[in-house]
């Protein structure tokens, strides 16, 4: 029993040490979802719209969306974040989902409509015997001219199991992960300037119908004598600095703050993104020649490389379309609560 109190206080020293001498931390290490607490539905989340096509199950810790011919659905957060750690682990409908969407992701669009945040993990639909595909994108301070887009093809079937889908959002660093394997990163620099997010924003989930872009260029639409649709998402992880966007305050502790900005990347975790970017990336949007063809290069955050030319830009041409589907919410004061209101598109 002593060496066990002394073993707990030495890792508690440890933590403490790192966090007041600002050493970086591994980002899955520290900020995993075995080490976070996940929220019931209605401690954390709010229904955004699809009435009975949104459904809790488990005491609320899993919430069923759906699509059919009449709406889709999705939730929100109640609050709004100001960096911090944000998973689910989801379910994709199986069989024919050609057009269907399913989207993860930040935003503060009905707080800021002209200049707001978002980043996002959408679950682009197919048709029999295709995959799913993911999509990765980011806006910061009303970018949404410049799309930062990047498309995957997973190595396991999305529908048959859940697997986790999780953002980490600091000062100065944002990163995806699949399966707690990081997938893409972005550092704040002075290429991204102030494209990169930086205002309180919301989680969402929501499905919706995207037929008019999301397979092959709207080619393939959704077809209901399929539906309803159902994704099911669990494992909700909601860890971050809270905000009030009114007042401008925060409930975030001085050492959580310290935790989400010494979080970092390991060796072996920077590794197994290469690996992914390698085998699984099929779209960047620093490769798009045609969506650059009027100008000189593409933004200025992007690192090329000819070897990669080729591989990541296996969707170019396509369209491309940022779009939520319907999920306004009206604004409740009492809880200072914040959607994504942004439905601006671009095709390429």
């Amino acid at each position: 029993m002593l060496l066990g109190f002394l073993l707990a206080s030495s890792l508690s020293i440890f933590y403490l040490c790192m966090l007041l001498c600002s050493i970086p931390l591994s980002a899955a290490t520290v900020l995993g979802r075995d080490t976070l607490p996940s929220l019931s539905f209605e401690d954390g989340y709010i229904q955004l719209f699809g009435d009975n096509n949104l459904m809790l199950l488990k005491d609320g810790k899993s919430v069923l969306i759906s699509l059919d011919q009449k709406t889709g659905s999705g939730f929100a957060s109640q609050d709004l974040y100001l960096h911090g750690f944000f998973s689910a682990s989801i379910k994709l409908p199986s069989d024919y989902a050609a057009g269907v969407v399913v989207a993860f992701y930040l935003s503060n669009g009905d707080v800021f409509e002209k200049t707001h945040d978002e980043l996002d993990f959408e679950f682009l639909g197919n048709v029999r015997g295709k995959e799913w595909r993911l999509q990765t994108n980011m806006y910061g301070n009303g970018s949404t001219s410049i799309g930062r887009e990047e498309r995957y093809q997973l190595w396991f079937d999305p529908t048959e199991d859940f697997h986790h889908y999780s953002f980490l959002w600091t000062q100065n660093l944002i990163i995806f992960f699949i399966d707690d394997i990081p997938i893409r990163k972005v550092t704040r620099n002075e290429t991204i300037a102030g494209h990169f997010p930086s205002k309180p924003m919301s989680l969402y989930a929501t499905i919706w119908d995207g037929s008019s872009w999301a397979t092959s260029g709207g080619r393939y639409k959704v077809n209901y004598k399929y539906a309803p649709y159902v994704a099911e998402l669990t494992d909700l992880i909601l860890h971050g600095c809270s905000m009030d966007p009114i007042e401008h305050s925060s409930t975030c502790h001085s050492s959580d703050a310290r935790l989400y900005n010494n979080a970092t990347l390991s060796t072996d975790e920077l590794s197994s993104m290469e690996n992914f970017r390698n085998k699984h990336m099929v779209y960047s949007y620093c490769y798009d020649q045609d969506r650059y063809l009027h100008h000189l290069t593409p933004p200025p955050e992007c690192q090329i490389d000819s070897n990669a030319t080729k591989r990541a830009c296996g969707s170019c041409g396509v369209k491309l379309k940022h779009n939520r589907g319907p999920r306004n919410r009206k604004r409740n004061r009492s809880h200072h609560r914040a959607g994504a209101a942004h439905s601006k598109s671009f095709v390429i």
